[in-house]
């Protein structure tokens, strides 16, 4: 039910697009926030999703390229895309936000730029592909959203539980984005340098993979996330061997990625901790990455 709160999903991709389709059909006031071209769409087409799990349909969501004042913000850009959105959000000066962005060092930018304003870090889980501006292919049979406890009473939180995706509270917001940032690092950059399907990539080079997950878990590990090998790779398995990933798929074609917000991040944590990363150098050499 709707609160009084206007939701704005900035970046309406595919993940952000089906937030904002199920806000919206859940009776929300949503604002999908993008680029003049893709608001342009929204307006003339509406967000429609096809989906087996939410069903498919158009909903006419209101589209702007400037977040409404006030607004609770839901920020689901890829995370190269920060910088372009978040003077906007600053102007609007939200009355909270929740990011899913990919990867651990968005936060303290986040929260520099927005004193004062309650802004968490979330994951989600989920499979979906936008097949034009407007059209989103719900691919996988869930939604499932990660929250820290501190975001337990957030107005954005609650409207997402109510609108269909699972939605877990609980533990603190860095166990909360490396549990999510242990698996997608490791597939994700396996799947690029092998340029293979997830069941491919990881049984190419098995001792390749181990130091991948060694390094990652050392990295979870130094910035007070426990975490152990035996779970990840278990975790890892219970991937589909034909799964592609968005990082694998932006590379290929050579448009921007988030190689330097998920393997130079991982970098990073190494060289502060003094955690020597060969695996991940070896990778992100190959990859064409200069972090």
């Amino acid at each position: 039910m709707d609160d009084g709160t206007v939701f704005a999903v900035v970046g309406p991709g595919a993940v952000g697009g089906l937030f904002a389709w199920l806000l919206k059909r859940a009776g929300h006031e949503v604002v999908a926030v993008g680029r003049p071209a893709t608001v342009e769409a929204i307006r003339r087409d509406g967000i429609e999703v096809r989906s087996e799990q939410f069903g498919s349909g158009v909903e006419r969501v209101r589209a702007e390229t400037e977040v409404p004042a006030g607004a609770g913000v839901i920020l689901a850009t890829k995370a190269y895309g920060l910088d372009d959105v978040l003077p906007g959000i600053v102007v609007a000066r939200p009355s909270e936000m929740i990011s899913f962005l990919n990867g651990v060092e968005h936060m303290a930018p986040l929260r520099a730029a927005l004193p004062g304003v309650p802004v968490a870090g979330a994951s989600v889980a989920v499979s979906a592909l936008r097949a034009s501006m407007t059209v989103i292919d719900h691919r996988s049979p869930f939604v499932r959203i990660e929250a820290p406890e501190a975001a337990a009473g957030s107005a954005s939180v609650r409207a997402l539980t109510g609108a269909g995706p699972s939605v877990r509270v609980g533990g603190t917001e860095a166990e909360v984005l490396w549990a999510k940032f242990r698996l997608l690092a490791s597939l994700a950059l396996l799947t690029s340098y092998w340029r293979q399907p997830a069941g491919t990539a990881l049984s190419e080079d098995p001792e390749l993979t181990e130091a991948v997950v060694a390094e990652v878990v050392a990295c979870s590990v130094a910035e007070g996330v426990p975490a152990s090998e035996l779970d990840l790779v278990r975790t890892l398995r219970s991937v589909p061997g034909g799964m592609r990933t968005s990082l694998q798929e932006d590379l290929a074609a050579g448009a921007p990625s988030e190689l330097d917000a998920i393997g130079g991040a991982l970098q990073r944590v190494g060289e502060r901790h003094a955690i020597p990363t060969p695996a991940l150098t070896r990778i992100l050499t190959a990859l064409g990455s200069n972090v």
